[in-house]
């Protein structure tokens, strides 16, 4: 068990390192974080390890911290840990996919048997997929983006031939067609599937801080800098890091982006010394990059150093005939999540579905399935389960719009109390406010 990897997250100094000496002492590797998020930085569809997470912590708790690592991979084995009283909480998170809990106070002994159990369950799940791949059958880059149509057998083919390499890849698409589960696949072919995977939302950095949260900082490098920090630069080194939007970076940043690009150091703000960055960059955007440069937004030299290889994500609008399998893929994974049973697709609503013009694509389809598995959609006459038109839909987006502003008001236009108190991300906050037209600052200016 030596070679055995275990992350363990709580926001309890104290805790933190005595469960972590504990299990250091039994023969486990392990990685201690005070917070979700930057744990969640090293999960991937290859990670051979074992989560263990407080339920109960600022910022990202366990349960959602669960159902983050479930989007990435739903065989992931998470052990939580839950105070007196959280036994309801707890059961909750298995139905939901922990694979178990563990109540404090706990013995060393005792959670030791549990993450051996854990790594022996989670072996056997990446051996299965091993001996798949290594079979002919369909493997996991297969199941992440499903589809037997030219456009995606090509895509996937390409993905293979790219992922093993450590080229900068541009990847394009529109919005919702899942370009950042090819970047996850991409990260999990390469050498260094078990380092960090840095995702940086482009469009979302805020501008009096952006050089920052990216190159990071010493002490005194300007006013509130009291202690050095570490950028998201070299927060990934070793691992991959995502740029996603990437045509949405401002092109003064644009410039200093590309001497990282070139010669692989940073320096942090408030220093001389420069860092060496080990890291491989994958950059996504739904605009064709040419059409900003030829209007001046982007760079020519920093598109010619990105572009090294570049993959185009097809819209569903190109695959129609991947739309009913992927539906119905989608809905058993609704099912899934959510503890429902299976629900059977009848032939004329898979027909229905692959009509239907999907403009947000994947991320669409996904929406229509949960509602689906949700029971939120009406029946037809015959007892078929039906799909609405835009009805439903334009409802569902009423109260999200209105649930989005109310929130945006009532925290004065902040926005982590508002993606906190909602249980999302950062990054699915903006899409949704640039989606209904939010201004934070319309919502919030006096009268």
């Amino acid at each position: 068990m030596s070679e055995s990897r275990v992350l363990l997250v709580d926001d309890e100094e104290e805790l933190r390192h005595s469960s972590a000496q504990a299990l250091e002492l039994a023969g486990f590797r392990v990685e201690t974080f005070s917070s979700a998020e930057r744990a969640l930085e090293l999960i991937g569809f290859s990670f051979s390890g074992v989560v263990i997470s407080d339920i109960r912590m600022p910022g990202m708790d366990g349960l959602t911290f669960l159902q983050r690592i479930r989007d990435i991979d739903t065989e992931v084995p998470v052990i939580l840990v839950t105070g007196h009283g959280d036994v309801q909480l707890a059961v909750r998170a298995m139905r939901e996919g922990a694979y178990d809990f563990v109540e404090k106070p706990f013995t060393a002994p005792m959670l030791a048997g549990t993450i051996r159990r854990a790594l022996e369950w989670r072996s056997l799940v990446l051996e299965n997929r091993r001996l798949r791949a290594v079979a002919g059958k369909r493997d996991d880059i297969e199941q992440r983006l499903p589809g037997r149509s030219p456009v995606m057998v090509d895509l996937r083919y390409r993905l293979r031939a790219i992922g093993a390499s450590d080229a900068d890849t541009l990847i394009i698409g529109e919005t919702g067609v899942g370009k950042e589960v090819v970047a996850r696949a991409l990260h999990d072919l390469s050498s260094r599937a078990n380092n960090p995977f840095i995702a940086i939302n482009c469009a979302a950095l805020p501008q009096n801080l952006i050089e920052s949260e990216l190159f990071g900082h010493e002490a005194g490098a300007f006013p509130g800098a009291l202690r050095p920090r570490y950028g998201k630069f070299e927060h990934g080194r070793g691992g991959t890091i995502l740029l996603d939007e990437i045509g949405s970076m401002p092109v003064d940043l644009q410039a200093k982006f590309l001497r990282v690009l070139q010669e692989r150091v940073i320096t942090r703000l408030g220093s001389n010394e420069i860092v060496p960055l080990d890291v491989r960059f994958i950059a996504t955007s739904k605009v064709e990059l040419e059409s900003e440069v030829a209007v001046g937004r982007f760079r020519a030299d920093l598109l010619y150093r990105l572009n090294v290889a570049t993959l185009r994500v097809p819209p569903l609008a190109e695959r129609r005939s991947d739309i009913p399998l992927l539906f119905m893929q989608l809905v058993r994974e609704s099912a899934a999540r959510y503890g429902r049973d299976d629900i059977e697709i009848s032939p004329s609503l898979a027909s229905e579905i692959a009509e239907r013009d999907w403009p947000g694509n994947v991320r669409e389809l996904r929406n229509a399935a949960e509602r689906l598995v949700l029971g939120l959609e009406t029946d037809r006459a015959d007892g078929a389960s039906h799909v609405n038109d835009s009805r439903l839909a334009d409802k569902v987006s009423a109260f999200e719009r209105n649930v989005i502003a109310s929130a945006l008001a009532a925290h004065g236009g902040a926005l982590k109390p508002v993606y906190e108190s909602l249980g999302i991300s950062r990054k699915t906050l903006y899409e949704k406010m640039q989606k209904f037209g939010l201004d934070k600052k319309a919502l919030t200016d006096e009268p």
